[in-house]
C-alpha cells in the first residue's frame, strides 16, 4: 500500500475509563486482576468517562470531524447510553477489546491467553458493539497497544478489516515482532507476524505516527500528547502525512478535569498531566489540520482494498 500525495488524517478516540489502564486492571502488575474483580470490590464512584466523552463529541462537532471510536465493549453495559450517543452523532465504532485486559505480557511479549480464548472474547466484544452500533464492526485496536502477529491472523478470521495498534519508535516495542520495514502508513502485515507483506490480504494495519529526528519519537497522541506536548505531536503527524495516511488519537479521560482515585501499581505519575491543558493541545492539533482531509479508518480501508 503505497503513499499518495492526497493523504488523510484519521482522528481516533479510545473509549476507556481510569481503571482500564494496566496499573489498575488487566495486566500482570495491576492492582486488580481484571474489571470483574474491580467491580466486585469497588464501592465508590467509578464513572469518570461520561462527562469528558460528551465534551469530546462537542469538540469534534466544532471541527466537523467524523472520528473512529475504539470502544471497550464492557462500557456499553456499565455506562448506559454513552456509546449510543457516539453512534447517533455519526462516528465509527471499532473494538478495543472486551474489558481492556492485556493480551500479551508487556515485558516478555508472550501470550497471556490462548488464541481460542482471544477469539471467543473478541467475538463477544464485536457482537456487543455491533448490537449497539447497528453496523458491522471491522476495526480493532489492542488494549494498551500490546499486539502480537498471531492476533492479526485471528482478527482476519473473525471478519475484521483493519487493526490499528502497531507503534514503531526508538523508545519501546509493544509487539512480538521486529517491525522491520514498518513505517507510519497503512500496510498488509505478514501472516503470523507484523512485518509488511508483499501479498494483499483482507486485513490492513494502520500504525501509529512517529517523528523521525534520527531517533523515532512516538507522536500519534495518547500518553505522548500529555508528556511531550502538542507541538511535538503535531510535527510528527505532519511528517507522517507526507508518507501516507496517518493517525491522531487520544482518550476522553485525557481531558478530564477531575482527580481520579488513587489506585494503581508502578505508574504513580501517569495522570500528572491531563485536563484543560491536554484539551488545549487537542484543539491546537485539530486546528493545525483543519484544512487537511480527514476520514474514519473504516472509510480509509474500504477505499484501499
Amino acid at each position: 500500500m503505497s503513499p499518495t500525495s492526497n493523504n488523510s488524517l484519521a482522528v481516533t478516540i479510545d473509549i476507556e475509563d481510569w481503571y482500564h489502564i494496566p496499573s489498575v486492571c488487566g495486566s500482570p502488575f495491576s492492582a486488580y486482576k481484571g474489571v470483574e474483580e474491580f467491580y466486585n470490590t469497588w464501592t465508590e464512584r467509578y464513572d469518570y468517562l461520561t462527562e469528558p466523552t460528551h465534551r469530546v463529541l462537542n469538540l469534534l462537532n466544532q471541527f466537523n470531524i467524523r472520528a473512529t471510536f475504539f470502544v471497550v465493549a464492557d462500557v456499553v453495559n456499565r455506562y448506559p447510553g454513552l456509546v449510543k450517543s457516539i453512534v447517533e452523532q455519526g462516528h465509527e465504532i471499532a473494538c478495543h477489546g472486551l474489558t481492556h485486559a492485556c493480551k500479551i505480557d508487556p515485558a516478555t511479549k508472550q501470550p497471556l491467553l490462548s488464541q481460542e480464548q482471544f477469539e471467543i472474547q473478541t467475538l463477544h466484544a464485536k457482537q456487543i458493539l455491533e448490537k449497539v452500533s447497528g453496523d458491522k464492526i471491522i476495526g480493532y485496536r489492542a488494549p494498551n497497544a500490546l499486539i502480537g502477529g498471531w492476533m492479526i491472523d485471528s482478527l482476519e478470521r473473525m471478519g475484521f478489516r483493519y487493526d490499528s495498534s502497531v507503534s514503531v519508535n526508538s523508545l519501546y516495542n509493544k509487539t512480538d515482532s521486529s517491525l522491520s520495514g514498518v513505517s507510519s502508513y497503512p500496510y498488509y502485515p505478514s501472516h503470523g507476524g507484523l512485518e509488511p507483506s508483499t501479498l494483499q490480504r483482507s486485513i490492513v494495519e494502520f500504525p501509529f505516527a512517529y517523528y523521525n529526528l534520527g531517533a523515532k519519537i512516538p507522536t500519534s497522541g495518547g500518553p505522548m500528547l500529555r508528556f511531550l506536548g502538542g507541538r511535538v505531536v503535531y510535527q510528527g503527524i505532519k511528517q507522517c502525512l507526507k508518507r501516507g495516511d496517518s493517525i491522531f488519537y487520544f482518550h476522553p479521560i485525557d481531558i478530564s478535569t477531575e482527580s481520579f482515585p488513587d489506585v494503581g501499581n508502578k505508574r504513580p505519575f501517569y495522570w500528572i498531566v491531563k485536563g484543560k491543558l491536554v484539551e488545549k493541545r487537542v484543539r491546537y492539533i485539530l486546528g493545525k489540520f483543519k484544512d487537511r482531509q480527514t476520514a474514519t479508518l473504516g472509510e480509509l480501508v474500504k477505499n484501499s482494498i
